[in-house]
């Protein structure tokens, strides 16, 4: 018997190393605002723009697509569609760049990714990928905003 009650009081002990933390600092109304799960997550589509078949030496034509292709990151931060975009370095995979897209599931993203004249255009073709992130990640736009000096 008396091993039985050492053994329940072990067990009872180690549980409490197991349980789930509570965050002290949890905002419910920011969190449903986001869209955040219980971890501070949510589902978001990865696109990695790439070289697309497309060549030109025509540059008018080429300057024209890539104007348009700010004009969509523009618009997608402005509509809460887009999250991060950026280029990528030189690399061996002809990967050009990525979007982070706030938006329910991949054929939403191809929607959106479809109306970018670069793309259209084929100078950049366009892989998807479901992915999962903080659920705050939207959180730093209104701060980007405050931190560049000069644009393109």
């Amino acid at each position: 018997m008396k091993k039985l009650v050492i053994l329940i009081i072990i067990i009872f002990s180690a549980s409490g190393l197991f349980a789930q933390k509570t965050n002290p600092s949890y905002d419910s109304v920011l969190a449903e605002k986001l869209g955040a799960d219980a971890f501070g997550m949510k589902s978001y589509v990865l696109v990695i723009l790439k070289t697309g078949e497309t060549s030109t030496a025509d540059t008018a034509e080429t300057r024209k697509a890539f104007a348009g292709h700010m004009d969509i990151i523009n618009r997608l931060v402005k509509d809460g569609k887009l999250i991060v975009a950026g280029p990528l370095g030189k690399n061996d995979l002809k990967f050009r760049g990525i979007f982070i897209l706030n938006v329910n599931n991949i054929e939403e993203a191809k929607l959106l990714v479809q109306t970018d004249p670069a793309v259209k255009a084929g100078f950049l073709d366009a892989e998807y990928l479901n992915w999962y992130g903080s659920a705050a990640l939207p959180m730093y736009l209104p701060y980007s905003e405050k931190i560049w000096k000069s644009g393109f």
